[in-house]
């Protein structure tokens, strides 16, 4: 384990905890959990719901410390958590980072891969993104698709520290099929789509169109309201990642139970069964990422 240690001026509670009310929704005010940073006292105990296994992990808040942190090339006043990553024989389409960006931070060349698509969605301060030339203001809710070639920056220029998720997945060219536009939108604005036959007790908010099969990929907000559940076991090929904005549930995970809350991450390989139950006393709320629309990629001829 890297012993980095938190770099001048970093914060050492939440990087993204933000509380503001919905646009269209009756709900309580949204908050978006963030890592707890900093590190635990030597007189504190080890034991939480962390897990790796064949199927799912589950990385929860209170291990997402300052010595666990990485950098990049071509940043400035920026630290992440890498909270996904392929993997062979786990999940092997996308990674997933939740950055903590300092005043002044950004890049103005934040990945090199021209094959590589991107998602950005703020939890906390604020950040402008450049793409293709336009410059957009994000704030908590912010979300910004930038397609795969486009050319962007991002850049925190306001006081105090931004927090946001970033997802990298190499898109899959289909016949027929062009590239995506670039998606600028905010969670406060757009209304969930609701569950038939849950009476309100579960919506997701959609960023991407999901009958826009440009896109391979899906990033949205789930809210489950307490008590709210999904009653059957999910067992399909898309591969997930969920981190956990708002909220308290018991999750199935394969064939375990596992309480979680916010900040805590899940990562399903694809065909590992899920389930929730949502607890209160507020909404149940989570960031889910899935691949999308594509054949099933096989082993190359031999």
């Amino acid at each position: 384990m890297d012993d980095h240690q938190p770099a001048a001026g970093a914060m050492t509670g939440d990087i993204a905890e933000s509380t503001r009310a919905t646009a269209r929704i009756k709900t309580p005010a949204a908050s978006y959990a963030g890592p707890v940073a900093g590190l635990p006292p030597q007189t504190g105990l080890t034991t939480d719901n962390a897990v790796f296994t064949d199927a799912y992990a589950v990385i929860p808040r209170s291990v997402m410390r300052d010595i666990v942190t990485s950098y990049l090339p071509g940043w400035v006043g920026m630290r992440m958590w890498m909270i996904a990553r392929p993997l062979s024989g786990f999940a092997e389409t996308f990674s997933q980072y939740i950055v903590e960006l300092a005043e002044g931070g950004g890049s103005d060349s934040p990945d090199d891969d021209p094959g590589v698509q991107h998602a950005i969605f703020v939890t906390g301060g604020e950040i402008r993104i450049t793409i293709d030339g336009a410059e957009h203001l994000l704030t908590p809710g912010g979300f910004a698709y930038i397609p795969p070639g486009a050319s962007w920056s991002l850049h925190n220029k306001a006081q105090g520290h931004s927090g946001f998720h970033w997802w990298r997945k190499r898109w899959q060219p289909c016949n027929g099929v062009g590239k995506p536009d670039p998606i600028i939108a905010r969670e406060q604005d757009i209304a969930p789509a609701m569950m038939p036959d849950t009476g309100g007790a579960w919506g997701t908010t959609r960023f991407m169109d999901p009958e826009d099969l440009r896109h391979d990929m899906h990033i949205t907000v789930v809210t489950l309201q307490p008590g709210g559940s999904i009653p059957f076991a999910e067992t399909h090929v898309m591969e997930h990642g969920l981190f956990v904005l708002q909220g308290k549930a018991v999750y199935r995970l394969n064939r375990d139970w596992v309480e979680v809350g916010p900040g805590d991450y899940m990562w399903l390989r694809a065909f590992c069964p899920q389930a929730c139950y949502a607890g209160g006393p507020g909404p149940f709320r989570y960031l889910l990422y899935k691949d999308v629309n594509r054949h099933a990629p096989l082993w190359p001829n031999r």
